[in-house]
């Protein structure tokens, strides 16, 4: 499943669950989801608090994927091609001096 599958599984859910309606209690706006980003990020974090390796490779992973769909989530309502945008910028970082 490529970037683009994985945005329409995740907006699938996202529409399931009601939080793309207009009177939602959790409102999907770009501010909101880039919170959640951020948090969703801070709980990767907390897997390697204190330790040089995580014990529970399952929970990190699990905390992966709310950060990749978050993202794509993000992307995805600012219609910002992921794929296009990471390949752009591997191009560019290529052509940078370090």
């Amino acid at each position: 499943m490529d970037l683009s599958q994985l945005t329409q599984e995740m907006n699938r859910f996202v529409e399931r669950m009601g939080w793309y309606a207009p009177q939602s209690p959790k409102p999907q706006t770009g501010r909101n989801l880039a919170l959640s980003l951020l948090i969703e990020a801070a709980e990767v974090l907390e897997h390697y608090q204190w330790v040089e390796n995580p014990e529970n490779m399952d929970a990190l992973g699990s905390e992966l994927a709310d950060v990749a769909l978050y993202l794509l989530q993000l992307a995805s309502i600012h219609e910002i091609n992921l794929e296009r945008a990471i390949l752009q910028k591997l191009d560019e970082n290529a052509k940078r001096e370090w």
